[in-house]
């Protein structure tokens, strides 16, 4: 199976805690580079979801979000921790006592750390119920980039297909061109005046075939179509193997547009060329 590294997922989970929100979207990159963002409170969850995104990708430029909101109706009590609070009093009043230009409103007390406190809900269970929604994101996302990898795959082996159609022309062509071209040099020397020997019209002939003959390259192209299926047909992270591939397919084409002495064959190079840059740029997406 073949996986864009371009993808979104989104995820919703509501219980009496409040609700969390997880986004994951990704764009394409050489290896994998992941940023998650998370409220302070679940901090400590970044290692294990950083693992669980390294399990399953391999390439991509990454962002994991969560967006929690608690539910306040499912706030403890207020705690008042008296003892603390009678020592802030009592060092207010000291200090008022000793240079009257202090003094603690009893709000200034109350926001003073560790005077008032709230139960917190239980965030172990919080946190067990946004992981398992995690994993249920992850799996869309995976979705996602699977389905956008079979649309990259369809493309790719239709301009396959084209790359094929291309070289069967210009192997239909080779005949044509080479018996214009020995017409053309059998009409320079008559023209010249110059009487020849079979032998050597046929030398020069032999000499302008190897110089032109690019069923070398074709050759190539056809097995390189050959291998980017066998690829494609494996799937996993192909990406960069494909990208060489592409790298391939250009040096055959541009060595098949030199050789061209034909309108037809430059056509057929110019629209190899325009395939392969069309693969290419899809396959920058491709894991």
């Amino acid at each position: 199976m073949i996986h864009s590294m371009t993808a979104f997922a989104r995820t919703e989970c509501k219980h009496t805690w409040g609700s969390a929100v997880w986004e994951i979207r990704s764009v394409n990159q050489r290896f994998l580079e992941t940023y998650i963002r998370l409220p302070e409170q679940f901090r400590s969850l970044e290692p294990t979801i950083r693992e669980k995104l390294r399990k399953k990708l391999q390439r991509g430029k990454l962002e994991c979000q969560l967006r929690f909101t608690a539910n306040d109706a499912n706030t403890g009590e207020l705690q008042l921790n008296q003892a603390l609070a009678n020592q802030l009093i009592e060092a207010a009043s000291y200090v008022q006592e000793k240079a009257n230009q202090c003094q603690l409103s009893a709000t200034d007390i109350l926001k003073w750390p560790g005077v008032l406190n709230s139960e917190d809900a239980d965030i172990d269970q919080m946190s067990k119920d946004i992981m398992a929604n995690l994993d249920i994101a992850i799996n869309q996302f995976l979705d996602a980039r699977l389905a956008e990898g079979n649309n990259l795959k369809a493309m790719i082996e239709q301009r396959l297909q084209g790359i094929s159609e291309e070289a069967q022309k210009v192997r239909g062509h080779m005949p044509t061109v080479m018996e214009w071209q020995k017409q053309k040099i059998t009409q320079r020397f008559e023209e010249a005046k110059i009487e020849l020997e079979s032998t050597r019209v046929e030398q020069e002939l032999v000499l302008l075939a190897q110089k032109l003959d690019v069923a070398e390259e074709l050759d190539r192209l056809e097995s390189h179509v050959s291998e980017t299926q066998k690829i494609l047909k494996k799937g996993g992270a192909v990406g960069r193997r494909l990208d060489f591939m592409m790298q391939e397919f250009n040096r055959e084409a541009n060595t098949l547009g030199s050789k061209s002495i034909n309108t037809d064959i430059t056509q057929s190079a110019v629209e190899l060329k325009v395939l392969i840059e069309q693969m290419r740029e899809q396959i920058q997406n491709i894991e």
